[in-house]
């Protein structure tokens, strides 16, 4: 099990208090692309997934942001064969 796997599994137990790094970590683990233009927010997009989540990079992260990550992590794993 890799760090950010660990990771993704506390986010799992406790979506409060995470910071946009460890977002940007557990998102280059399962491929999701990020954009960030240098303004304050990440756009977090995968292929194959249709929406788009859009994190303000406020610490600390809002718990509502990280449950959506998971659930597109979430997605795609099932995608994947």
């Amino acid at each position: 099990m890799t760090t950010a796997d660990k990771t993704l599994e506390r986010m799992r137990n406790n979506p409060r208090d995470w910071r946009i790094d460890d977002l940007l970590s557990v998102a280059k683990r399962y491929r999701i692309e990020v954009r960030n233009n240098g303004g304050s927010h990440h756009v977090f997009s995968a292929r194959g997934i249709v929406e788009s989540l859009c994190v303000p990079a406020h610490r600390p992260i809002k718990p509502v942001y990280v449950k959506n990550l998971i659930s597109m992590i979430d997605a795609i794993k099932e995608n994947t064969p």
